[in-house]
């Protein structure tokens, strides 16, 4: 964590005006009040990262094996082809591989987007930060991918100031925040994980990929499951998953999201990205239900 004086000038006249600014609906904003969480200013963070792209196998040789790492390897699962020599440029061999180089590349910038939210959130004496958003985004058609991350920083009405450290954050804001905290759990830190497969083709996908019910592969017949794909998406969802476990510790992860991205790079060749995200969570108390909602507005 930097020192509050790294904040970026322009975010500390932001944050340092009389006002105070705050991304919550009028509903979340209401409930967040109603629990004792007072917004203090809207706070975010910006990180660009480049990378670049491996050759297939270039994760190869570390101790790799199907659905999960073997030996702090990555997942590699290989297909071959079953027609014998057809031609030089009949592909007889494929491949579904990890791409570790870009999970790590995508881990560190939206780290430091993270780290740069809670840095301003720290400078405005925040006990946490609830309502966060991530995005990210290919800058024109460069390898250059911006993360963004956005929340409100809130302080607990009554009590102390908060320690030098991070502040807990969270995606739930409002009502759903409000159920957490009254079935006994508080939020940690929101966690987000990226999986990258690489499907490197062999010649029964290359011909599914593109449609065709000819030739050779006539008998297939007009449908097939292109296994070699289904494979590389339901790794990729695995992977995901095992990376937010390992964050966890003993805590558990609350209003999971899953989303998946797939890119064509052609001749049955494609790249499958799943990013999960949820809110970490520990219990700190038995269920206590909150008071009810004071009425706003009477109707008699």
């Amino acid at each position: 964590m930097s020192a509050a004086g790294d904040v970026p000038e322009a975010a500390s006249r932001r944050l340092e005006s009389g006002s105070f600014s705050s991304g919550l609906s009028a509903t979340d904003f209401s409930a967040c009040l109603q629990m004792g969480l007072r917004p203090v200013g809207l706070v975010q963070g910006f990180c660009a990262m480049q990378w670049g792209w491996y050759a297939a196998g270039s994760s190869l040789g570390r101790g790799l094996s199907p659905f999960g790492p073997s030996g702090g390897g990555g997942y590699q699962q290989n297909w071959y082809c079953p027609h014998g020599f057809v031609g030089g440029e009949h592909r007889t061999w494929g491949q579904n591989f990890e791409q570790t180089w870009v999970e790590d590349a995508w881990r560190t910038g939206f780290s430091a987007a993270f780290d740069r939210m809670l840095e301003e959130a720290e400078s405005v004496g925040a006990h946490g930060v609830i309502g966060v958003t991530d995005t990210s985004r290919h800058l024109a058609d460069t390898r250059v991918i911006e993360f963004h991350l956005l929340g409100t920083a809130v302080v607990v009405d009554g009590a102390p100031s908060p320690p030098a450290g991070t502040p807990w954050s969270t995606y739930l804001a409002g009502p759903r925040l409000a159920k957490l905290v009254e079935a006994g759990f508080m939020p940690v830190s929101v966690v987000a994980t990226m999986a990258s497969v690489r499907v490197w083709a062999y010649c029964i996908t290359e011909f599914l990929m593109e449609g065709g019910a000819y030739g050779w592969a006539a008998s297939m017949g007009s449908t097939a499951e292109i296994e070699q794909v289904s494979e590389a998406r339901l790794a990729a969802r695995v992977l995901a998953r095992e990376q937010a476990r390992r964050q966890l510790g003993s805590d558990t992860l609350q209003g999971i999201a899953f989303s998946a991205v797939e890119r064509e790079i052609g001749a049955g060749d494609q790249v499958v990205e799943c990013t999960l995200r949820g809110t970490r969570v520990r219990r700190f108390k038995d269920f206590d239900p909150l008071p009810p909602p004071r009425p706003t507005v009477r109707l008699s």
